[in-house]
């Protein structure tokens, strides 16, 4: 690992999240989602995937509203990993519509579809004239996010994920005109989440939370905060991530457990809304870049792949970030008073490992079916995705990406020398 070791800290005691002008937190507040449309207009999209739009729950949903004198239109061809095609499928079939709102009813890639058809609808075009950050320049039609699995936080982002076929690569459209207008979370919605995507969005959750909280500080001026959405981690971001870390300490033992138990899933869906509320303007970092081309070559879901990569990520960066895993630690109880903060942070690193465990996800990279045949390819990859890795408190060189495969293909979980 030939990566130079440099702390970052926000000089500036910043404070700065995005959110959507409304968000309606709770177990049965779906039941609102009528009046909230109704407050745009008379004419929806709903946009959802095949599982939900056979789910009684979605069904009441469409019901309540033309209960409501709402005209309704469904999509429900959303794939998992959001491609292209389907971004070129809805604009050929209700492209010479006219909705007055957009809903997003389902996990993170239905959220995110509705986020980038709510522009191509409105202004037209292909999904590829808008990759990138802050090419979206202005309002498409708005839009409200009604999440079902806990886990990934794109009800509250202004960020769309997008994998085109063509480039082999996911793809980020990015832009604050993106941030849907209104936020619905039930936790009723994923009672009915099944058990592999639950263990899934959870590890992307708590992915989320630790990248955020121990992102890069990058102390920007005024143009840095206008140009860019990911200004760095920061004091609001820093508050979500506490609050998320420590919903999820002993929500996912209890939705294991009892996959039913309201509260419990009440809590992770908690901890997910606040993971996408840090990273809105944190970002993710180095899990996140590593992860997208290990999941073009293993087709693994991207929660898995995220916590997988997990601790040899942290392991990596433990060194810039001392601090902040002890503070992890603080917060997750299981630091000791009179302990080290070198002692702290490896407690806080292993407690995330056990939430990681607990609900199901692999620790290693040979259990993704990763091999080192192709360690090059994903090293060359994850450096390509820099709105990723500029957010990781520790330079990412090839070297240092190798050594993070090599070490969590081998499920080496020893303390690294810096």
């Amino acid at each position: 690992m030939s990566a130079e070791v440099t702390t970052t800290v926000n000089e500036l005691d910043l404070g700065l999240v995005r959110q959507p002008s409304t968000v309606l937190f709770g177990p049965g507040q779906r039941r609102q989602l009528p009046a909230a449309v109704a407050a745009f207009g008379d004419r929806a999209l709903l946009c959802t995937d095949e599982r939900m739009a056979g789910d009684g729950l979605f069904r009441d949903l469409v019901e309540a509203l033309t209960g409501r004198g709402i005209d309704v239109e469904v999509y429900a061809k959303v794939e998992p990993d959001l491609p292209r095609e389907n971004l070129l499928d809805v604009v050929e079939a209700h492209g010479g519509s006219t909705f007055d709102v957009i809903v997003g009813v389902g996990g993170g890639s239905v959220l995110d579809f509705a986020k980038v058809a709510s522009q191509l609808l409105a202004h037209g075009g292909d999904v590829r004239d808008l990759y990138g950050e802050n090419i979206v320049e202005r309002a498409g039609i708005p839009i409200i996010t009604v999440p079902t699995t806990g886990g990934t936080g794109a009800e509250v982002t202004c960020i769309s994920v997008v994998y085109d076929a063509d480039r082999g690569m996911k793809i980020g459209v990015a832009s604050p005109y993106l941030e849907p207008a209104m936020a619905i979370v039930d936790p009723e919605l994923t009672l009915t989440c099944p058990p592999g995507l639950t263990a899934a969005t959870g590890a992307d959750a708590l992915t989320h939370l630790v990248e955020a909280f121990t992102g890069r500080a990058k102390n920007p001026g005024a143009e840095q905060i206008e140009a860019h959405l990911y200004v760095g981690k920061n004091l609001l971001t820093d508050l979500y991530c506490r609050h998320g870390l420590t919903m999820v300490n002993t929500a996912f033992a209890r939705v294991v457990a009892d996959p039913g138990d309201l509260r419990a899933r009440t809590d992770k869906m908690m901890a997910a809304f606040c993971a996408g509320m840090a990273i809105n303007t944190a970002g993710t970092a180095g899990a996140h870049a590593i992860q997208s081309p290990i999941g073009a070559l293993t087709h693994t879901a991207h929660g898995l792949g995220v916590g997988a990569l997990l601790p040899y990520v942290m392991r990596y960066n433990l060194p810039t970030r001392l601090e902040e895993f002890a503070e992890i630690g603080r917060v997750l109880g299981v630091t000791a008073q009179g302990e080290s903060v070198e002692a702290r942070a490896q407690a806080g690193i292993r407690r995330v490992e056990e939430l990681l465990e607990t609900i199901g996800c692999p620790l290693n990279l040979k259990a993704l079916g990763l091999e080192p045949d192709g360690f090059e390819y994903v090293a060359d990859q994850a450096l390509l995705a820099t709105r990723l890795t500029a957010n990781n408190p520790r330079e990412l060189d090839k070297d240092a990406v190798l050594s993070i495969l090599e070490h969590g293909y081998h499920d080496d979980r020893s303390w690294w020398q810096a």
